[in-house]
């Protein structure tokens, strides 16, 4: 399966007569599937197969799809009243008109009120029935768009998380192999620290042992270093197995952040804190692209 990000757009459109329809689908970032469809007055009843089929194609992200539609053919027609005008010209035939008043034409005739009337066209349940088929197969193919658009941003959000994992992989092998942990730079830190206490003219052995104590469990970073190392292995993971991963990818993220939180905190030496800054940034930059995986 593909990695897909989060954000997408899409559009179809096409004409079942007397219909003419567009869809237009636009997807962003959010924690899980959050659905906002406008649909037309008389195409209510779409609404439960849309959200389906939204629901089917999208595992996560804030979708919102819209559906414009609009009748070529007039929802209304003309009609002339033929009664009430021979009405109008047989009454108009015995009024007699003064000098002064030129007879009426036919375009004052029409202008009465009622002569022309405006009528409903009623609309055939089976061409609606067809547009609805219609408009569904419609957003199939826009689904399959989005779906497309998304799966290509993915396969490049997955390779820059690749790259993300393969320096935070390198960076953990280098606070492994930092001078400041070896046996010998321990020793020094603790003949320093002894030095230190002696110089009070007071050799209290239990602080002494707490000192070193103390010192040797900063110095060991192998458990935060295993589980990065770890924890890049399961990251790698779910980029092979592809599918809706973005939220364990999302929780990895986080689980780095502690790790490196902890290494940054036992650093005993300057050289082994950059190595944590860096890694704290890359570990940031890897949750950033996390977050837009579905």
């Amino acid at each position: 399966m593909t990695i897909s990000s989060m954000t997408g757009f899409a559009r179809e459109a096409g004409f079942s007569a007397p219909y003419r329809w567009s869809w237009e689908i636009k997807t962003v970032n959010s924690k899980g599937l959050d659905l906002r469809l406008r649909l037309p007055p008389g195409f209510d009843s779409l609404e439960k197969p849309v959200r389906v089929a939204i629901s089917h194609a999208l595992s996560r992200g804030a979708c919102y799809a819209n559906l414009a539609v609009t009748r070529e053919i007039p929802v209304v027609s003309a009609r002339l009243n033929r009664d009430l005008l021979a009405q109008l010209i047989e009454a108009l035939a015995s009024f007699e008109l003064p000098a002064r008043i030129a007879p009426p034409s036919l375009d004052g005739l029409l202008n009465v009120r009622g002569v022309i009337e405006t009528v409903e066209v009623e609309e055939d349940e089976a061409e609606r029935e067809a547009a609805r088929d219609n408009i569904l197969n419609g957003l199939e193919k826009a689904l399959r768009q989005l779906s497309a658009m998304r799966a290509g941003e993915g396969a490049a959000l997955a390779a820059t998380l690749r790259q993300r994992l393969d320096r935070i992989s390198d960076l953990a092998r280098a606070a492994d192999a930092c001078p400041a942990r070896h046996p010998e730079a321990v020793r020094e830190k603790l003949r320093s620290a002894v030095a230190l206490i002696m110089e009070s003219g007071r050799l209290d052995e239990v602080r002494l042992h707490q000192e070193a104590v103390l010192m040797a469990a900063k110095a060991d970073i192998r458990e935060e270093i295993d589980r990065i190392h770890a924890h890049v292995s399961a990251a790698r993971k779910l980029l092979a197995e592809g599918g809706a991963v973005g939220r364990r990818l999302d929780f990895l993220a986080q689980e780095f952040g502690r790790e490196t939180n902890t290494l940054c905190a036992k650093s005993n030496d300057a050289a082994l804190s950059a190595i944590g800054l860096d890694l704290k940034v890359e570990v940031e930059q890897l949750r950033e692209q996390a977050q837009n995986i579905e």
